[in-house]
């Protein structure tokens, strides 16, 4: 009796840690050991950061990217692994070649790295500096024949350094997990008052060119010479390439626009050598798959994935081949296993989400449907989540249900043997920004993990700084094996899983990314 008593009470206490919902403790125990025992985190980060560098979309790191990550799919044995063209993109582009510095009224080095898609400078540039006060036609005119030239410096009105990152702010309070707000979710007026001023910036840059200027300053974020670029515009074939460009850290910025505005002169030396790549415009994504077994269930599919397009600046290190590190690895780790999931397991790559998740809607388009007019294509009934990760290199703490209480349950009871390493958020809110918003888009369940912020927005978020080094390479194996477990948990059950109610036919927010 005494037997049958603990029997029950240990099937009562299962059902309370994990309801209704089935979860193989021997696989998620495997997982774990393999992660422990033969993880390549280490490995996977070094050859897309350090070896392939940076990742603009239709840049030859970019390419390089997809050749690897291509022959890395072919190597563990999974099927089906190709680039897969999405669409038009348009030109590639990189920088050979940077050099600015000081010479008067003294010698100094400055850290500036150009604006992506910007021209070269004619060899080496020497140049006095002018201040502009407003970036716009009205303050370029203001100017008049004083822009002849020169290199033009547009003046930041907050003069002030940021404050310095707040260790603190690295990780998540457990009480603040469930609490989140949605994150980063633009609306439809937000993308357009975006768009009108990346427009505006980008007519304001020619128009400074027809006037006679050499080159263009810009800056004044971030410290410790952390320096943030990004651009959207002019990777298609609509936009010319605008002036010379580039941003500086926001001390060397603002030393220079305090000489100027004390009335001191400043010359500087300046090298751009950027070049543009026209052969081949289309976009690309990477896909491979561990094909389905269930007789019935085959044909279905299960997503992750990331995206490995970055900018330019730095390698991509947290924005975003941390999401493709551990993505690659959760499906290396149930490659090694031998698992025979019921339904495929595809994993994708995505190229362009910088320029508008155009990659992954190009994919999502082609694959699932319009949501322009939510005619959807068969495939739509067949994938039974998507799962993304892309927001810096923190640890999983849980995950934004999207809005979709009905995986509440789902999701509660696969996070449990997880909670130790702090995984305990199941938040119904929405974050966006990112590719599951495609898949969202035509009514496909489609979640982002929530991840510990680190240094993301503070320090590498579209920086210089996103390099290796910044990479939490203990959190990305803890990430890979939670996402290993939820791939495989959604590839093994009878059902697939609930989805929300279809979302009205209206065009995509992003639909043609950040371009006229």
């Amino acid at each position: 009796m005494k037997n049958l008593f603990l029997f029950i009470t240990l099937l009562l206490v299962t059902s309370l840690l994990y309801g209704q919902e089935k979860v193989d403790t021997l696989i998620i125990k495997k997982i774990k050991n393999e992660e422990l025992q033969n993880s390549q985190i280490k490995e996977l980060a070094f050859w897309l950061t350090d070896v392939c560098g940076p990742r603009l979309t239709n840049s030859p790191g970019y390419r390089k990217a997809v050749d690897w990550t291509v022959q890395t799919f072919r190597q563990w044995g999974l099927k089906n692994a190709g680039p897969e063209p999405w669409g038009e993109y348009g030109k590639g582009w990189s920088n050979e070649e940077t050099y600015i510095a000081l010479r008067i009224p003294f010698f100094k080095s400055l850290i500036g790295y150009p604006f992506p898609w910007c021209k070269s400078t004619p060899g080496l540039l020497s140049a006095n500096v002018i201040l502009l006060d407003s970036f716009d036609s009205i303050g370029i005119d203001k100017l008049g024949a004083q822009v002849s030239g020169k290199i033009v410096m547009r003046r930041s009105p907050d003069t002030t350094i940021i404050s310095p990152l707040d260790g603190n702010t690295l990780r998540f309070n457990d009480s603040l997990l469930n609490k989140l707000p949605d994150q980063a979710m633009i609306t439809t007026k937000d993308y357009n008052i975006g768009k009108n001023i990346f427009n505006g910036r980008y007519s304001t840059k020619r128009y400074l060119e027809s006037k006679g200027a050499v080159a263009l300053l810009t800056g004044a974020w971030g410290r410790d010479g952390t320096v943030y670029v990004d651009g959207y515009l002019t990777y298609s074939k609509s936009y010319e390439s605008t002036l010379p460009q580039l941003h500086l850290s926001s001390e060397d910025f603002f030393l220079i626009q305090r000489l100027l505005t004390n009335n001191q002169t400043v010359k500087l030396d300046m090298k751009l050598e950027n070049k543009l790549y026209t052969d081949n415009i289309t976009g690309y994504n990477v896909v491979a798959e561990i094909p389905g077994t269930d007789p019935v269930l085959k044909d279905q599919v299960v997503m992750l994935g990331a995206h490995l397009d970055s900018w330019h600046t730095g390698t991509g290190a947290t924005d975003d081949a941390a999401g493709c590190v551990a993505t690659m690895e959760a499906i290396r780790i149930l490659k090694s296993l031998g698992v025979k999931p019921r339904r495929t397991i595809r994993i994708a790559l995505w190229g362009a989400e910088e320029q508008g998740l155009l990659g992954s809607f190009g994919y999502v388009k082609a694959h699932f449907g319009d949501p322009r007019d939510m005619k959807l294509k068969p495939e739509q009934q067949k994938i039974t989540a998507y799962f993304n990760l892309d927001n810096g290199t923190g640890k999983i703490r849980g995950i934004f249900l999207q809005n979709n209480e009905n995986v509440r349950d789902i999701f509660t009871s696969w996070l449990k043997p997880f909670a130790s390493s702090g995984a305990i958020g199941v938040n119904s809110n929405s974050t966006g920004g990112t590719d599951h918003l495609s898949f969202d888009a035509v009514g496909i369940p489609a979640f982002q993990f929530i991840q510990d912020p680190i240094e993301y927005e503070e320090r590498t978020h579209h920086t210089n700084m996103d390099v290796y080094d910044h990479l939490y390479l203990e959190d990305l194996k803890q990430a890979a094996t939670i996402i290993a477990a939820f791939v495989y948990n959604a590839a093994m059950r009878d059902e697939m899983l609930p989805r929300k109610p279809l979302p009205k036919p209206e065009p995509f927010i992003f639909e043609n990314g950040f371009v006229k």
